[in-house]
């Protein structure tokens, strides 16, 4: 059986005030048109389907067209909720699209039912568990000693009466101990929120969702396939892809990873204004890309945003590395002489902050605006 497995679509997602739809569209489309070239049994979606739990109508409608352009494609997708996600509202009218092959997880309520397919070698069994903490377990299983998360899912699966001659395969969206992660996912401190790979002992394949980078957890039979847009820095130097899953007779497995490529991909670039407004150096790179500039020059660019965003209209953010971040300075100032020129009074603020003294390009920009502001009366 062939499985294409996908998580953390987060559809209508914004980074840094841009919204993503328009790529996330762009990347279900070929989603689609791999569905078409590798001709998959199934199609797993593993959680975090939205960004928000109260996701934007755009959104709910790019979802729907999803699953309905899978469905016509008579094949079977799996979907569970994610932490991002509202439990409730993922699986509205899921008992209904069922007759079209489309099987979503109910909210937990502690019996999990598995949907069974079947392929040459019998019989396989998909069990799909949404994103839980250990109070939606305790409340279920009032007499189990769950004191973690682990605890909460052993006791989840230790429930569902596992027959382990079959193949089983399980959804879920959990952090799993071993997992390389950044600042794309949602982590208790300590990471008391991870749960023991050992528990999965009695499934085939494990399907997560929640950690962005696509990862194997121990072996190939535990799995994160990652997301499939860059929604971080972190992640702009990860090759996205989606994940092909092939479990043949019991204990048979094999996994490739098919890249993406994004309508725009996420760059990060560091150096001097003068250097990154070089056309030389600037065309020689698609500034339509999402880029993340950081300015190495010791002084503040004027007005350097706007003048950027003319060359990489996309910019998501800048920011500076010089002396006076790398010194972590506090903006302060023991100016007290209030019948110094206002632009002195600035000059001598500006050299307390960054410790070196504003240039003479710097020291006219100033008074000219000062001027402009108080119409010469106090300078």
């Amino acid at each position: 059986m062939k499985i294409l497995h996908l998580s953390d679509l987060h559809l209508g997602k914004k980074v840094n005030e841009f919204s993503m739809l328009d790529d996330q569209q762009y990347i279900l489309n070929q989603i689609l048109n791999i569905v078409e070239s590798e001709n998959p049994n199934c199609v797993i979606i593993a959680g975090d389907i939205y960004d928000k739990s109260v996701p934007p109508a755009e959104a709910i409608q790019v979802f729907d067209s999803f699953l309905f352009n899978l469905s016509e494609r008579k094949l079977s997708v799996f979907v569970i909720s994610g932490n991002h996600d509202t439990a409730e509202r993922i699986s509205f009218g899921g008992r209904l699209m069922t007759s079209r092959n489309v099987y979503i997880a109910p909210v937990f309520c502690g019996k999990i039912n598995p949907v069974t397919l079947y392929d040459e070698y019998g019989d396989i069994n998909f069990y799909m568990i949404p994103f839980v903490k250990p109070f939606h377990v305790r409340k279920i299983f009032p007499d189990e000693a769950i004191a973690s998360y682990t605890d909460a899912m052993k006791t989840v699966i230790k429930n569902m009466n596992i027959n382990t001659e079959r193949r089983n395969i399980l959804i879920t969206h959990q952090f799993i101990t071993g997992a390389s992660f950044g600042n794309s996912e949602e982590f208790s401190v300590g990471g008391t929120d991870n749960i023991d790979a050992d528990i999965f002992d009695d499934f085939d394949y494990v399907a997560l969702g929640h950690i962005h980078r696509s990862q194997n957890i121990g072996s190939k039979r535990i799995r994160y396939c990652g997301s499939q847009l860059k929604y971080y820095i972190e992640e702009a130097s990860q090759q996205k892809s989606v994940t092909i899953t092939e479990i043949g007779l019991k204990g048979a497995l094999d996994i490739k990873e098919i890249p993406l490529v994004p309508k725009r991909d996420m760059k990060v670039y560091k150096g001097k204004y003068k250097e990154l407004t070089d056309i030389d150096f600037y065309s020689n790179i698609n500034t339509d890309d999402y880029i993340f500039i950081t300015l190495t020059d010791e002084e503040d660019i004027p007005d350097a945003n706007r003048k950027l965003h003319k060359i990489y209209p996309y910019m998501m953010k800048l920011s500076y590395d010089n002396s006076r971040t790398k010194n972590h300075s506090v903006i302060k100032s023991d100016i007290r002489n209030e019948k110094l020129p206002p632009v002195q009074i600035f000059s001598e603020f500006y050299e307390s902050q960054c410790n070196h003294k504003m240039s003479s390009e710097q020291y006219e920009f100033v008074e000219s605006l000062i001027r402009e502001v108080w119409e010469e009366e106090i300078l």
